[in-house]
């Protein structure tokens, strides 16, 4: 198990360190608009990212199961 979590870990970690390498100012821009979202809007888009992570975790062991 502590190697799955190891894994996912560095998984997003790939994934979140490729915006920023790849197009640092477009990167930059979108970071600043997302710092001038009011709390709500915030919390939607967090949630937003809850529901996919959870969706795609069900649709893998669903259909992906070892």
């Amino acid at each position: 198990m502590l190697s799955f979590i190891i894994t996912a870990v560095g998984f997003m970690l790939i994934f979140e360190g490729l915006f920023p390498f790849l197009s640092p100012s477009k990167w930059r821009r979108v970071f600043l608009n997302m710092a001038n979202l009011s709390d709500g809007q915030l919390r939607f888009f967090g949630l937003t990212a809850i529901f996919f992570g959870i969706l795609l975790v069900i649709i893998q062991d669903l259909f992906f199961r070892t």
